[in-house]
């Protein structure tokens, strides 16, 4: 048996030329989601002939004591509504609640996005109360489900320090509501080498940045040096939330694209059509 890279078929072949026609094709499009995060996003990129650099801004960890979430679990009957800010805030905290105990049928599950109904979904619950155009806690808080919530219990599974804009307005409208901690975020210690090195060549074509936290993260990141190169660089986002807040941090390049990997992708392609 020899071993070597199997020769083309048609199919690939096609692929590969599609590849090459893209307006992507050869561009270093940075990718700043967590470790582990970001493959599903780094393969489109690859389709598309380009190539991810992958520099995450946000790493996420387990919290050092999960009682407050197993607490939540032997509770979770006593409430109406259980609310996820994110995928990691579904992963984590279902880590522990569903190792305990079956998701009750009558708390209804809510969240912002759709990454987030997909990890629902994972775990087996599939009725879940979302907004379907603009994903975040306003859109949420739009929807006539939370319109008369008094008397209601409500549980928000979230990172450390998240908004409260959704629970101080449920609580505002009548509601009890329970904050539970499932994961902390920190900045990781990322050498930005890698950046600095492909912004000296002129060959960093775009930055894609998916929270307002991460963006702070990777503005200290960087340094002075990088800090330079990232006002200057297209950095492609999906809420105008970091929008301003990449405004605020002074860059001038700031493109505000649909939600999720689908609203990146499409705001690299149509952008890059045009340069």
């Amino acid at each position: 048996m020899t071993c070597g890279r199997r020769a083309p078929t048609k199919f690939s072949r096609r692929l590969d030329n599609e590849a090459e026609k893209s307006v992507l094709a050869g561009r270093h499009v940075v990718v700043t989601r967590p470790a582990g995060q970001a493959t599903h996003f780094a393969e489109a990129l690859v389709a598309q002939g380009a190539h991810p650099v992958l520099f995450p801004v946000l790493a996420i960890a387990d919290v050092a004591d999960t009682t407050p979430i197993l607490d939540a679990a032997i509770r979770l009957d006593q409430y109406d509504w259980a609310m996820f800010v994110s995928p990691n805030a579904v992963d984590k905290a279902l880590a522990v609640v569903l190792a305990h105990r079956k998701w009750p049928g009558k708390v209804r599950a809510a969240t912002v996005g759709r990454s987030s109904e997909q990890a629902l979904a994972r775990h087996g619950i599939a009725d879940v109360t979302a907004p379907q155009e603009r994903f975040d806690s306003e859109a949420l808080l739009a929807l006539p489900e939370f319109a008369d919530v008094v008397g209601r219990r409500v549980v928000i599974f979230r990172g450390d320090g998240g908004r409260d804009l959704f629970g101080d307005t449920l609580k505002e409208r009548g509601a009890t509501v329970d904050y539970v901690t499932c994961y902390r975020r920190a900045k990781p210690a990322q050498d930005p080498a890698p950046l600095l090195k492909l912004w000296s060549e002129g060959r960093l074509d775009a930055m894609t940045v998916t929270s307002s936290e991460g963006l702070r993260n990777l503005y200290e990141m960087v340094g002075k040096l990088g800090q330079g190169w990232l006002k200057r660089t297209p950095t492609f986002v999906p809420h105008e939330r970091i929008a301003e807040q990449a405004r605020a941090l002074g860059l001038r390049q700031v493109i505000s694209t649909g939600p999720a990997d689908a609203g990146l992708m499409a705001g690299l392609l149509e952008y890059f059509s045009h340069s």
